[in-house]
């Protein structure tokens, strides 16, 4: 056991790392110079080298990337060219919002998810699997932009019954600060769980339809188990194991499709940090989201082998 999670913390760390180098020398190619950023045109040349080289722009590339992993190693991400502040404290504003809106999503789709799938492989052939089918199906076909846009349009801008964008009023105190908080997030939240609900309902029924073929199941029937206790206790504890590793992976998607919500609902988070960096040539602070974002998936997809090595013996061999 502890050789298996060994092995996944070093692919982690390995994974991490290719993250950071794609990372840096992708944005190096963005067809624009950063430095004209820093760097305005009535300074002196003297003063102008002088800028360049207090945030190392002239050195090789190859010395600013081994630069750039020595400060990653100690937790500096560096200072933004554009706000002129540590690229650390400008994320650890952002980021809460991010995780309200991702962890929401992820947490709401999970509980969502499961009993559609279990109530559509109970009722196989029936109306609640046809519809759990056609939602699935639907789901995965759907691009997070354009949901999010057809929502945008229709509940908030013509029939106005949610914020066109933002994630809060600030003049707003108390139980209405609450209000406003989650009449804020319903529409980025409701965007990211209907693309999302889709795999874990299908894997779960599939999972469970062969699940309840199974000797053991039949043998509890035949001794006389309630049905449901069969189903959510005997049945969905092996089915759901595989539905485990599908939640690390769709942990990935989830957080690209959150960047793309925050940027179309102008919700304040990395997300949206993201978009605004990438107009103004933030090198720093999109390498620093970029970075967060890797770490987030991969820690996420970590802890989910864990979780699923403990449930299931057969993963440790």
């Amino acid at each position: 056991m502890t050789s298996y999670a060994a092995k996944k913390v070093l692919r982690a760390v390995l994974t991490i790392w290719i993250a950071v180098t794609i990372t840096f020398f992708l944005l190096r190619l963005l067809p624009a110079d950063p430095t004209l950023l820093v760097v305005e045109g009535d300074m002196t040349p003297e003063m102008q080298d002088a800028l360049r080289e207090r945030y190392g722009l002239d050195k090789p590339l190859h010395v600013q990337y081994g630069l750039y992993l020595s400060q990653l190693v100690t937790g500096n991400l560096g200072v933004s060219f554009r706000q002129l502040a540590p690229v650390t404290e400008i994320l650890l504003e952002r980021l809460p919002w991010t995780l309200l809106l991702a962890g929401s999503a992820f947490v709401l789709t999970v509980l969502a998810g499961i009993p559609l799938g279990v109530y559509a492989a109970v009722g196989r052939g029936k109306k609640i699997d046809k519809v759990v089918q056609f939602l699935g199906t639907t789901s995965n076909a759907i691009f997070v932009p354009s949901l999010a846009i057809l929502l945008l349009v229709v509940f908030a801008a013509n029939l106005d019954l949610f914020p066109i964008g933002g994630a809060i009023d600030r003049s707003t105190r108390g139980l209405a600060a609450y209000g406003s908080l989650f009449h804020h997030l319903a529409l980025p939240l409701l965007s990211l769980m209907l693309v999302q609900i889709g795999p874990y309902a299908l894997t779960l029924r599939t999972n469970m339809l062969e699940v309840l073929g199974e000797d053991y199941i039949k043998s509890a029937k035949s001794r006389g188990l309630p049905p449901r206790r069969i189903v959510w206790r005997h049945a969905l504890r092996n089915a759901i194991l595989p539905a485990l590793t599908l939640m690390g992976l769709q942990l990935g998607t989830l957080v690209g499709g959150a960047v793309l919500t925050e940027t179309i609902f102008a919700y304040p988070g990395v997300g949206r940090l993201i978009f605004e960096s990438v107009q103004q040539l933030d090198y720093p602070v999109l390498q620093g989201a970029f970075v967060l974002l890797a770490v987030t998936v991969v820690v996420a997809n970590l802890i989910t082998d864990m979780v699923a090595m403990f449930l299931n013996p057969r993963i440790r061999t």
